[in-house]
């Protein structure tokens, strides 16, 4: 399968780490002018060098930003005023009992993993649509369904995104637009790697921590360990690509066989 996506221009937001800088290096393989984003002008710079050496020294841009805010999401904006590619990965999470969410937590992941979404899809999405193609991808997780006792804050924000690409994706109807969201499942990060800790300890090797943790808290994960984010970035590029070009309104799924359905 060749994908080729010379010219196009895709923006990654929340990509200095983890699944946002394997997909960022993904696109950039694929021939995309790939702009790496997040709060930090050192961590931006640093991560647009990883890219390019990924890359074959691919054209990668930074757009420092805090898209949760008003300001830093017009701060990239104005640093990158169109793309063809709009890969919403930004996103934060932890575990919290749920009686003991307050207001303002509810609101910070809100704002955070759903409006940061939604504020770039509609500044984004008109030139798309102008231009009769582009790809919006929000990465969603498995626990848009399968809502963890322990993350109930995180969980809804994913939910919403289920409804928010949905919805997008109507609105571009046969503009030659897809939007989609990627149901991703537990992935190996260091982010899940510390909160893979805070729920089993520090005693035990990361492989035996990592396969108490999927049997005690993932036991539905048919793979039985964690994905890489290679794996999640592979499919998101698929989905970027020409190739996709019939596949919108959708939540893909890169789960494990995590979520217990047929249907994605």
């Amino acid at each position: 399968m060749q994908i080729d996506l010379t010219g196009r221009t895709a923006l990654v937001t929340g990509s200095t780490q983890g699944i946002g800088l394997a997909i960022a290096v993904g696109l950039a393989r694929s021939g995309a002018r790939v702009v790496v984003n997040g709060r930090g002008a050192d961590r931006v710079e640093e991560a647009a060098r990883a890219v390019r050496a990924e890359s074959d020294g691919a054209d990668v841009l930074g757009a420092v930003g805090d898209l949760s805010t008003e300001a830093g999401t017009a701060a990239v904006l104005n640093a990158v005023p169109a793309v063809d590619i709009l890969v919403n990965n930004l996103g934060i999470f932890g575990s919290a009992p749920p009686l003991e969410i307050d207001d303002a937590e509810w609101r910070r992941y809100f704002e955070v993993n759903v409006l940061s979404a939604i504020r770039l899809i509609r500044a984004y999405l008109p030139g798309m649509t102008d231009r009769r193609w582009g790809r919006v991808l929000n990465l969603a997780s498995d626990s848009a369904v399968v809502i963890p006792t322990e993350m109930i804050h995180y969980g809804m924000t994913k939910t919403s995104l289920l409804a928010v690409s949905r919805g997008f994706a109507k609105a571009a109807a046969g503009t030659g637009v897809t939007v989609n969201s990627v149901i991703a499942g537990p992935t190996h990060t260091g982010g899940v790697e510390e909160f893979v800790r805070e729920l089993v300890g520090d005693e035990l090797p990361w492989d035996e921590a990592q396969h108490e943790f999927m049997v005690t808290y993932r036991p539905q994960s048919l793979l039985q360990r964690l994905i890489e984010p290679e794996e999640i970035a592979n499919l998101v590029v698929y989905l970027a690509s020409p190739l996709a070009s019939a596949t919108t309104g959708g939540a893909v799924r890169v789960d494990g066989g995590y979520v217990d359905s047929i249907l994605p």
